[in-house]
C-alpha cells in the first residue's frame, strides 16, 4: 500500500529542515501546509493558507490532496527513523481493522516518550489542568504504571504528533472534527474510530523522534491552555456518555 504524509507548519521552518528529508525518503506523497506566513523553509512547495485553520481542518485539507490508502499525520518536529514508515505500513497491511497506528516516540535525546494514552478521566483531567499536577502523578493516563511495550499493543488513543491513518476509516468517520481548534481532535478521532469498530495500535517497531514541547503543561493560563479546555468541553458535549469515565 502507498503512504502519503501531511505536515502542518505553524511557524516551524527550522524543524521542517530536519523532518521533511526523513519523510520524503519513506512516503509516496507529501503535502506541507503553511498555516501562517513564514512557516516553511525557502524552496519548499507548500499549500499556503489565506487564513489560519485548526489542526484537524488542516489535516483534512492535506488528506484531500492525496490519494494513498495510508496517510501519516506528522508534526514538523516529528522525525521518523529509517524504516519507521515501512514498519507501520506492514502492520496495517496485516491488520485490516487497524484504523490508527502510532509509533514508539522518543525525545531527541533518545529517551522514551509516553505517547500511548488511556482515555482521560474526570479526576485525571482536573489534575493535569491545575496546579495539582505538580504533586499528583498522572501514571494511569500516560501508562507510566507499565513498562514500555516491546510488541504491538492496542491503545485507547495516541499522541497526534505522528500517526498513520487508514483513508477508509477517515472517509467513514468524516475525517477529523474541524470544530476542535487545537488539542482533543486526536482523542475524538480515536474515540469515534473505536465506536465504529476500528482498532488503534501502538507499534514500537516504528520509532519517531519527537521534540514535543508540551506547551500546555508549562503555563496555567495561555491561549493554548484555553484551546485545550475548549477541546475538552467539545469532546464531552459530543460524547456525554464519556462523563462516566472522563
Amino acid at each position: 500500500m502507498k503512504v502519503a504524509a501531511v505536515v502542518v507548519s505553524h511557524g516551524h521552518p527550522r524543524e521542517l529542515e530536519q523532518s521533511l528529508p526523513a519523510l520524503r525518503e519513506q512516503v509516496d506523497e507529501l503535502v506541507v501546509i503553511a498555516n501562517i506566513p513564514g512557516s516553511v523553509p525557502a524552496g519548499v512547495d507548500a499549500v499556503h493558507n489565506a487564513a489560519p485553520l485548526g489542526f484537524g481542518a488542516n489535516i483534512n485539507l492535506g488528506v484531500a490532496r492525496t490519494t494513498a490508502e495510508l496517510v501519516v499525520s506528522a508534526n514538523p518536529d516529528a522525525i521518523p527513523e529509517p524504516g519507521a514508515i515501512d514498519a507501520l505500513r506492514a502492520f496495517m497491511a496485516e491488520h485490516l481493522r487497524c484504523g490508527i497506528a502510532g509509533p514508539r516516540m522518543v525525545f531527541p535525546d533518545g529517551t522514551w516518550q509516553p505517547s500511548r494514552r488511556r482515555f482521560p478521566t474526570v479526576t485525571g483531567t482536573i489534575v493535569r489542568r491545575t496546579p495539582l499536577r505538580l504533586v499528583v502523578p498522572q501514571r494511569r493516563h500516560f501508562h507510566l504504571d507499565e513498562s514500555p511495550p516491546e510488541q504491538a499493543v492496542e491503545a485507547d488513543w495516541m499522541l497526534g504528533g505522528f500517526l498513520m491513518l487508514r483513508r477508509t476509516m477517515l472517509d467513514e468517520l468524516g475525517g477529523f472534527d474541524e470544530g476542535f481548534r487545537l488539542y482533543g481532535e486526536d482523542i475524538d478521532l480515536a474515540y469515534r474510530a473505536g465506536r465504529a469498530g476500528w482498532e488503534r495500535w501502538y507499534v514500537p517497531q516504528a520509532v519517531v523522534s519527537h521534540e514535543h514541547k508540551a506547551e500546555t503543561d508549562k503555563k496555567w493560563l495561555t491561549r493554548r491552555t484555553l484551546w485545550h479546555w475548549a477541546g475538552i468541553v467539545r469532546f464531552v458535549r459530543k460524547h456525554p456518555e464519556t462523563l462516566r469515565s472522563l
